[in-house]
């Protein structure tokens, strides 16, 4: 991950281009839908730019993701700051955040979801990234139930992550009022 990081620091004009527009088409169709050929045509890059600038596939979906998780956890932790003023209202304002993101997003589920059914092979360098954007959730959900003073956090972590990723995947199949519901069973937690 610290080298798809390194990367992200220093891309070119063109590479930013091509990023921005793999992300986009990675997310809408599917990574393996979309080849590197139409990166490069709608980015106005060639194949040989597309390598020069992350040198596969491979690693242009991992800076993809890194930059996707890195842009996720800025806006949450922000969002959160921004809308809760105690402990508690932390926990249940992820999700209000995730329900936030999803109405000012072209929502099409997780973005590591995705990519983790369609990156079945563990020596992928993008699992590192989709595997560590699931644990810095569990770690944050536990962060603020030790702030919340939760008698096990580490349990509470593992609930509301459950919770968490369930609404996800069922918003993403259209079920009406999924995060609203994991929200409430979070409240129904925090109570016991």
């Amino acid at each position: 991950m610290a080298q798809a990081g390194e990367l992200l620091e220093k891309l070119t004009p063109a590479g930013r281009r091509v990023l921005d527009v793999a992300a986009d088409l990675f997310y809408r169709q599917g990574i393996h839908a979309v080849g590197v050929e139409a990166i490069a045509a709608e980015a106005g890059v060639t194949k040989k730019t597309l390598y020069a600038c992350f040198g596969s596939k491979d690693q242009l979906v991992t800076a993809y993701l890194v930059e996707r998780d890195q842009r996720w956890r800025a806006w949450l932790k922000r969002w959160v700051a921004e809308h809760a003023t105690a402990p508690r209202e932390e926990l249940l304002a992820v999700f209000d955040a995730l329900e936030a993101w999803m109405a000012r997003e072209d929502f099409r589920g997780c973005g590591f979801v995705n990519a983790l059914a369609e990156i079945p092979e563990p020596t992928h360098p993008a699992r590192d990234v989709i595997i560590g954007q699931k644990r810095w959730m569990r770690e944050y959900f536990e962060k603020l139930a030790a702030a919340a003073e939760i008698a096990n956090p580490e349990d509470f972590a593992d609930s509301a992550l459950l919770l968490y990723e369930g609404a996800t995947v069922a918003a993403s199949a259209d079920i009406s009022g999924a995060v609203r519901q994991a929200r409430k069973a979070a409240a129904i937690l925090l109570r016991a």
